[in-house]
């Protein structure tokens, strides 16, 4: 996996349009993966894409 396929918090929080406080949450209750429970977690960007869709669908 390149990083350019890594997103940090800060990123998934805005492309998410959440807070960072909110991606911490969603990571800590498995609602979406990251990468190992140390900081910084990174995140797949395929999988925040995922999550971004089946979120949208639910509204």
């Amino acid at each position: 996996m390149s990083d350019e396929q890594l997103m940090t918090i800060e990123e998934v929080a805005k492309y998410l349009e959440i807070k960072t406080v909110t991606v911490k949450r969603y990571a800590r209750e498995g609602l979406l993966d990251s990468s190992g429970g140390n900081e910084p977690l990174l995140f797949e960007r395929t999988k925040v894409e995922r999550f971004k869709d089946i979120q949208s669908r639910l509204r």
